[in-house]
């Protein structure tokens, strides 16, 4: 079975930058993509060109089926005529207009006898009914998300389309509503894609994700395979893995491969890369911290560290370390004070050799490839 969504296009800004995009959004019934990457990577372009609201001068996208795009013929649909409703980052609500009438605004073509159910079935889904009489300044920020989704809803699109969905809402308010839109997204059964930038939210929301760097898809996949198996360094750091170091493969055996980075040597699995010159991937909730190590573990990792830096961070802290190469792992306040944990401690770092994933090492300027 082809994808839903298909799409291979170039979008250039006049004077500014150039965005590929190369998407295919498989079909059973509401996956959540997550589109993520670093602000300004080119992200919202994405959303636009797949919305209609930007015409990428290459390329094309086809929608189960129907061209939406296609550069070479100059065929285009506009937004207008795609099965596409799109969340704006500012929920662009109409302050004047009350929640049902904000809900009902894009049902104009749509007989009075209709609108009216329409409306009133999407206010009761995103449970807004007792809120329908209300005006935008008197809702609180996750409410006010919930009606510009009902707005999008009440089309009733193929493809739904949010960005940045969560950015104008607090921390406390960012937690709830992130739940209660994934459960929304599931129970809708209309494929999404999500524009975020934020980590958790792509963990919390995604089925599958794809990375954009650079004006680049980088990578695509499940989002635990793209979060725990990045491509390369460059989606690696994209995806918030704090340690990456510079490695070479010394030796191989037993689906195992031995590495020297720095001074240390570490044991991973063999990924079966061509090259012995690689990248070690590390994240830091995958580093165990031991006051004294006897080397008796399933883990392979044992490394002599020293304390560089504490920084609490909720309920963990953050330390950084110093084995030769700079290492950072992730504890709890309570394992920091009972391993009584400073700068400039000697501590063991422990890791298995799964958690050790490895990418190649790209090539330095103008080496021959």
């Amino acid at each position: 079975m082809a994808p839903a969504l298909e799409a291979r296009f170039v979008h250039t800004w006049p004077a500014g930058p150039r965005v590929e995009a190369e998407l295919s959004l498989e079909e059973p019934s509401g996956p959540v993509t997550i589109l993520f990457g670093p602000s300004g990577s080119g992200k919202s372009t994405v959303l636009r060109c797949l919305a209609g609201l930007e015409r990428p001068a290459e390329g094309w996208i086809r929608w189960r089926g129907a061209t939406w795009l296609d550069a070479r013929s100059r065929a285009f649909v506009p937004a207008r005529r795609r099965p596409v409703s799109l969340v704006f980052q500012e929920y662009a609500l109409f302050p004047h207009l009350t929640v049902a009438e904000n809900v009902a605004f894009g049902l104009h073509a749509l007989p009075p006898s209709d609108r009216r159910p329409r409306t009133a079935g999407v206010l009761g889904l995103l449970k807004l009914g007792e809120l329908s009489g209300r005006r935008p300044s008197e809702l609180s920020g996750g409410q006010r998300q919930r009606v510009a989704l009902a707005r999008a809803l009440a089309r009733r699109p193929e493809l739904l389309l949010l960005d940045e969905p969560l950015s104008a809402l607090d921390g406390p308010a960012r937690e709830e509503t992130r739940v209660e839109l994934r459960a929304f997204l599931t129970r809708l059964g209309v494929p999404a894609i999500v524009v975020t930038h934020d980590r958790l939210e792509a963990l919390a929301l995604g089925d599958r994700m794809a990375v954009l760097s650079g004006g680049r898809i980088r990578q695509e996949g499940t989002v635990s395979e793209v979060f725990g198996r990045p491509a390369d360094e460059e989606v690696a750091r994209c995806v918030g893995v704090e340690t990456v170091v510079g490695a070479r493969v010394v030796g191989r055996g037993d689906g195992l491969v031995t590495l020297v980075a720095g001074p240390c040597r570490l044991v991973a699995l063999d990924p079966g890369l061509p090259s012995d010159d690689v990248l070690a991937c590390l994240r830091a909730e995958d580093v165990t911290l031991e006051r004294r190590s006897s080397g008796l573990s399933s883990a392979r990792n044992h490394l002599e560290a020293r304390v560089v830096a504490l920084t609490p961070q909720g309920p963990l802290v953050r330390v950084v370390l110093d084995c030769g190469f700079r290492l950072t792992a992730l504890v709890t306040r309570l394992s920091c004070g009972e391993l009584g944990l400073a700068e400039g401690e000697v501590v063991t770092a422990v890791v298995k050799a799964p958690s050790i994933h490895l990418v190649p090492r790209p090539a330095a300027p103008g080496a021959p490839r």
